[in-house]
């Protein structure tokens, strides 16, 4: 088990989505509809995505006896060939302001179970059947490269703290190289960057499963 000061918590959560919400709405109003990164979504569409993320982790963790071998069969849909299938879609007549409280919200509900399950509660993941800390380590590390795709679409700074950076790679990536700055090794864990001596990697994957 990993120790109270390596482990992830909802405050952590909690602290990515605050920080993410806080660079996202420097962004200007005309600019959401322009790609996030090299993704071949809009930004506007890659926070839908990312709520949605947050929104179906929290939902794993719902059920009283939540499901191992499958998601909960919410139906997810994509609005345009090749956009994001979600359950969560804001309503564009909000503006940005609302897409970032939908973000916000859905960031609630997930800290808000991953508070609540039981140390001992395991839910499906496709990467590894987990538990509450680990769908909360999953929420950060969708916020904070999400972000860094829409930072480098919208023209924004952004940099999360490199302690939760590395208490994610602990959790997730037990494989990943402890010699090298957090921040930059999550990019490059996730495929979006590169580290010294290390080629850019083209497929990549966390392990879900509790540490022992």
């Amino acid at each position: 088990m990993p120790s109270s000061t390596d482990a992830v918590t909802a405050e952590d959560l909690d602290l990515a989505v605050g920080l993410a919400v806080a660079a996202l709405r420097e962004a200007p109003d005309d600019a959401w509809d322009g790609k996030a990164g090299t993704l071949e979504w809009t930004c506007w569409e890659t926070v839908e995505h990312l709520a949605d993320d947050l929104f179906a982790y929290a939902a794993q963790l719902g059920p009283k006896a939540p499901p191992l071998n499958t998601e909960v069969p919410f139906v997810w849909a994509s609005r345009r060939p090749g956009g994001p299938a979600n359950v969560v879609h804001a309503d564009r007549d909000a503006g940005p302001a609302g897409l970032l409280q939908v973000l916000d919200s859905c960031g609630g509900l997930l800290a808000a179970m991953v508070r609540t399950a039981s140390p001992d509660v395991r839910a499906h993941h496709v990467f590894g059947a987990s538990d509450g800390e680990g769908f909360a380590a999953m929420g950060i590390l969708e916020t904070v490269v999400h972000t860094h795709d829409l930072a480098e679409g919208l023209g924004l700074p952004w940099e999360p703290p490199a302690d939760l950076c590395a208490r994610v790679l602990r959790r997730l990536f037990p494989d990943a190289p402890r010699d090298t700055p957090p921040w930059p090794t999550v990019l490059w864990a996730t495929g979006r960057g590169e580290l010294p001596g290390r080629p850019r990697l083209t497929s990549w994957r966390w392990e879900g499963n509790p540490r022992s």
